[in-house]
């Protein structure tokens, strides 16, 4: 088990994620808890609404599972 964090910059701006994570058998990694991403990114909506965190949990786990090396 452990924590990945990953994150960049553009311009003056900086974003990262971070998510737990587990060894559910070997070699078989996958997020611990999909609903407690931590990021600073804020999503909008279709029409310029900030997303709850419950919103927004599907599309943080979408992103993850586009990561180079990401949990499976």
């Amino acid at each position: 088990m452990g924590q990945t964090v990953w994150g960049g910059r553009a311009g003056d701006s900086a974003a990262g994620i971070s998510w737990d994570w587990i060894e559910v058998s070997e070699g078989i990694i996958a997020i611990a808890d999909p609903m407690m991403m931590i990021t600073n990114l804020r999503l909008l909506g279709s029409e310029g609404e900030v997303l709850t965190a419950h919103e927004v949990a599907p599309h943080l786990n979408g992103l993850v599972h586009r990561l180079p090396g990401r949990p499976k």
